[in-house]
């Protein structure tokens, strides 16, 4: 087996083309059968996927007429889902989130300790189907929002009503750009993989607004996050399988509340970051696009 691109006949017509990887994953989400007819270049002509030697290898020890077993690296979530997974050591994950929070501080450092944070995490998710993601972002792409946003960090705690406003209003505009940026800069296997956010600034506004409006209510806020997480996902464009939020608002409360009770008794700040962060990432998930 290659990384040549494959087809296969799904619903009366040809879809492709996929990269192998890709092809056992819908083999894995039973998208693909032993029975589905597949082909790439060098066949002679159109086979079912299971008369191919080492396609559905997983499959072999099967007993015949039973269904196909998940492979061991992929887990199957409600509804057939696929959730992300991260595995991130301890203490250089805390030394780049420590690194992080001085680039805010000091301001000008932030693209640079904010690149290397992202590039980290992003290298040790593990998404179903997509080896080896990676970040390919530079510090100097978009410099000028990183700063802006370590900027406005000052301008909001002044005492103007104005200047507090200022720093919401920009705050929320610089963070929906660093969003489009970011994800538009994964890739994988060293590939830019063609994702980008099309969702509305002026959308994106409105969340972060009701977001801090929900804090008011001290518990409120986690269903509001909750709920702004799926739209974000809903404007994620550009991936063959759709991308959702799969955490419940009681999830992140309470999971948050742990979290800040660690970082106020400071000894455990760098197992629940670790735990937090993982879990957070293993609420993302990708299901089959209807």
């Amino acid at each position: 087996m290659s990384n040549r691109s494959w087809y296969y006949a799904a619903q009366g017509a040809q879809q492709g083309p996929v990269s192998e990887a890709e092809l056992r994953n819908l083999v894995t989400g039973r998208v693909v059968t032993g029975e589905t007819l597949v082909w790439t270049e060098g066949m002679a002509g159109w086979e079912k996927a299971g008369q191919i030697p080492g396609l559905m290898s997983d499959l072999s020890n099967q007993p015949p007429g039973l269904p196909p077993t998940p492979s061991n690296d992929i887990t199957t979530g409600p509804g057939g889902s696929m959730p992300l997974s991260a595995k991130l050591e301890l203490w250089p994950f805390l030394g780049r989130s420590i690194l992080f929070v001085i680039g805010e501080i000091l301001v000008l450092p932030t693209p640079w300790t904010s690149v290397h944070l992202y590039r980290f995490v992003a290298e040790r998710v593990r998404v179903p189907g997509r080896p080896n993601l990676g970040f390919t972002g530079q510090p100097l792409d978009i410099w000028y929002v990183f700063i802006g946003m370590a900027i406005l960090g000052y301008v909001g705690v002044s005492d103007s009503p104005l200047l507090k406003l200022l720093s919401v209003v920009g705050q929320a505009f610089l963070g929906w750009m660093i969003l489009r940026w970011g994800l538009s800069k994964l890739a994988s296997n060293g590939r830019p993989l063609p994702i980008s956010f099309e969702g509305s600034p002026l959308v994106y506004f409105a969340w972060y607004l009701f977001m801090l409006v929900s804090a008011v209510s001290i518990i409120g806020w986690a269903w509001v996050l909750t709920a702004w997480m799926r739209w974000i996902c809903r404007n994620i464009a550009g991936t063959r399988r759709e991308v959702v939020f799969t955490g419940s608002g009681l999830e992140v409360l309470w999971r948050s509340i742990v979290f800040a009770i660690g970082c106020v008794v400071i000894i455990p700040i760098p197992w629940v970051l670790r735990w937090y962060t993982q879990w957070y990432i293993s609420q993302f998930a990708l299901v089959q696009r209807a």
